[in-house]
């Protein structure tokens, strides 16, 4: 018997559209432990690396709840054409396909 894919359910899980993300804009960030269980659980707003490593995280492990509790939507946009390439091809077609964050990666 396989093995359900990790993708499976995630365009149901995405947001209707980023009006429904509400995340914080700047300061720092702690994580609570179903998402970041260990290393970095705070995450500084201010640094693109560090809140890209941040978005990764939410969007890999988080459910919908999470993404509109901690993701910013003009973060994620501005952010979408290298954060995109730390997503596996599932997570990057289910958050395009729903969002407008295509044309932002090309």
């Amino acid at each position: 018997m396989a093995l359900p894919s990790w993708y499976e359910g995630l365009d149901e899980k995405v947001p209707e559209s980023l009006g429904d993300l509400h995340g914080p804009a700047e300061g720092v960030v702690a994580l609570p432990p179903h998402l970041a269980w260990s290393g970095f659980t705070e995450f500084d707003l201010a640094k693109p690396m560090v809140r890209m490593e941040m978005y990764r995280t939410v969007i890999t492990a988080g459910r919908r709840v999470d993404y509109e509790a901690y993701l910013n939507p003009d973060h994620l946009v501005s952010d979408w054409p290298t954060l995109r390439r730390g997503l596996g091809p599932g997570y990057r077609h289910a958050w395009e396909k729903k969002l407008p964050l295509r044309e932002t990666a090309a």
